[in-house]
Order: structure tokens, then C-alpha cells, then sequence
């Protein structure tokens, strides 16, 4: 019985050979355009970016995986970027509980949406221009510093693997093992695919919600904090490209729209395929004017070949 229970969830988690394929294959052209990246500095400096994007992907993941979509983490990234070269470098107890606050409104926003049964769509989009202004409010204009510890770590050059794709390995690894394996993540992926199952086990769907949403944050402040350790300094806008990419990183990467059904390790995945996508571009004397338009149109093929594939099963 364990054995079939397991071989069913395998079945029911999206599938990761695709995405994969698509890195490697993306990788690989880049490689064959610039021979020079197929070193350890080499995709260093091609991955850097690719940290915020991973964290704005895992944000969007927990949102996707509640049914919700998050309109407001480009902006949200933007505002972190904004305290953490500020504040953070000023006063570091103020700026950690500013970032410890913006946690806890993120799960605030989530109660909001469950307890009066609000679209989150709306809802986020409303944070975004509030993250926006709060963002100006803190850096009016570009500038500010990361603090010094910020910096070192985002120039680490770790043993064996450059520091993007180490940070991608743990970061899907830790959400995976919480999301994927952990009793209480069945939970949280419930929420968002039978919640009527959810709550007739006895479980909180106010608190699951709340979780995945303080998950999202949190994800998102970490993903400001490597945008500033990148960056070494703030600016309100900076995140603004960040939802798409988030967006286009999980579905890309095997979720889906309908709660429940998402990969962390694909939504890593993604992130890279998005940055990948610009990168190529770039090496093929493509318009930087066409790289959102390229990620956009990815993310339409891919929610094209799926729904003409389940049109083939039915």
C-alpha cells in the first residue's frame, strides 16, 4: 500500500524532464555562441541574476500552489532591495524588523483574501502599487548601498559550483523537502486543489493560506536582499520585470494555475530558463526590447502545448 500510495503522488507531481531538457539545451547554445561561459567564471557571471529571479519564482510557486496568482512581487522585491541599502546599512535592527513586518503583511494579505473571499489577483495588484509607494517613500531616488556583509556573500565564490546554481540547489532542495515531503505541505498544496478534503480533515485553511503566504514573503525578501547584494545599492523600480519572470518561471517549470499542482524544483528551473532566454537573445544581437516579449511568448507556448495535450487525453 505504501508503495502504491507513493507511485501516486510521483504520478501526480509535474514532470521535470522537459524543463531540464530546455536548460541544458538553452545552456548548451549559449556555450556553443561563447565557448567562454562553460567555465566556472564564465557562469558565474552568466547566472548571477539568476538568484533574485529563483526567489521570485518560490515566492510565486506558494501563492500558485494557494489557486492564487501574485501580481505585487516585482515590486515587493523592490521594495526589500529599497530598505535593505538603506535602513539595513543604516540601522540594521530597524531594517530587519521592517523586513520581518513585510513577512507578516504577506501573510496578512493572505487571511484578508481567505477571510472575505477576495480575489487574490486584485488583491496583490492593489500591494504592488502600495509596495511601490513605500519603496519611493524609503529611496526617492536611486542610490543607497548594500551593507558589507550583503555584498561578500553575494561575491562568495564557493568550491565546486558557482554560487547561483549552489543557491538554486538549496533553495529548491529546502522547498521541495517542505512542500513536497513534509506532511504539512500536502496540506498547503490542498488548500489550493480540494479544500473541501482539507477542511474536513480537520485542518485550518485560514492558517494554510496564511502560511503559504508568509512562505511567499519571506521568499521574496530574500529575494531583494540577493538583488541588493548584486545590485550594492537601491533603486524603487528595479524588481518591476520580476513578476513575469516569476509567473513564467513556475508555469514553465511544470505547475499549473489550478492550487495544488506545482514543483519547486521546476519553478528553480524556470527562473534559469527565463534568464537563459534573455542571455541568448543577447548572444544572437537580439533587441534587449524583445527579451520580456520572448519570455511572455514561452509562457503562452507552453499553456498552448498543454491545454492542446489535454484536449489529445480527453
Amino acid at each position: 500500500m505504501a508503495a502504491e500510495a507513493r507511485a501516486r503522488r510521483l504520478a501526480l507531481r509535474p514532470g521535470l524532464a522537459l524543463p531540464a531538457l530546455a536548460f541544458l539545451l538553452m545552456l548548451g547554445a549559449i556555450i556553443a555562441a561563447e565557448p567562454r561561459v562553460a567555465s566556472y567564471f564564465g557562469l558565474t557571471v552568466l547566472l548571477g541574476f539568476a538568484m533574485p529571479a529563483i526567489f521570485a519564482a518560490l515566492a510565486q510557486m506558494a501563492v500558485i500552489a494557494a489557486g492564487d496568482i501574485d501580481l505585487g512581487i516585482g515590486p515587493f522585491l523592490s521594495l526589500v532591495n529599497c530598505i535593505a541599502a538603506t535602513w539595513l546599512t543604516d540601522r540594521p535592527a530597524a531594517g530587519l524588523a521592517a523586513l520581518a513586518g513585510l513577512v507578516a503583511l504577506y501573510a496578512a494579505m493572505g487571511a484578508l483574501i481567505h477571510a472575505r473571499a477576495l480575489p487574490a489577483i486584485v488583491v496583490t495588484l492593489g500591494a504592488s502599487f502600495v509596495w511601490l509607494g513605500l519603496a519611493i517613500l524609503v529611496l526617492p531616488t536611486p542610490g543607497g548601498a548594500a551593507p558589507a556583509w550583503l555584498a561578500a556573500v553575494a561575491a562568495w565564490r564557493p568550491p565546486l559550483l558557482p554560487l547561483p546554481l549552489l543557491v538554486g540547489l538549496l533553495a529548491g532542495a529546502a522547498a521541495e523537502w517542505l512542500l513536497m515531503r513534509g506532511a504539512y505541505g500536502v496540506v498547503l498544496r490542498g488548500i489550493g486543489g480540494n479544500p473541501r478534503a482539507v477542511a474536513r480533515g480537520g485542518w485550518s485553511l485560514l492558517r494554510a493560506r496564511m502560511s503559504l503566504y508568509a512562505a511567499a514573503g519571506l521568499a521574496g525578501v530574500l529575494g531583494g536582499l540577493a538583488l541588493t547584494g548584486l545590485d550594492t545599492s537601491g533603486d524603487a523600480t528595479v524588481g518591476g520585470q520580476y513578476t513575469l519572470v516569476s509567473i513564467a518561471a513556475v508555469i514553465v517549470g511544470g505547475g499549473e494555475f489550478t492550487g495544488g499542482v506545482v514543483s519547486p524544483a521546476g519553478a528553480v528551473l524556470g527562473a534559469f530558463i527565463m534568464l537563459l532566454t534573455g542571455s541568448l537573445l543577447s548572444f544572437l544581437d537580439v533587441s534587449t526590447d524583445w527579451q520580456l516579449s520572448a519570455q511572455g511568448g514561452i509562457l503562452i507556448l507552453v499553456l498552448a502545448a498543454r491545454a492542446l495535450r489535454r484536449r489529445g487525453r480527453a
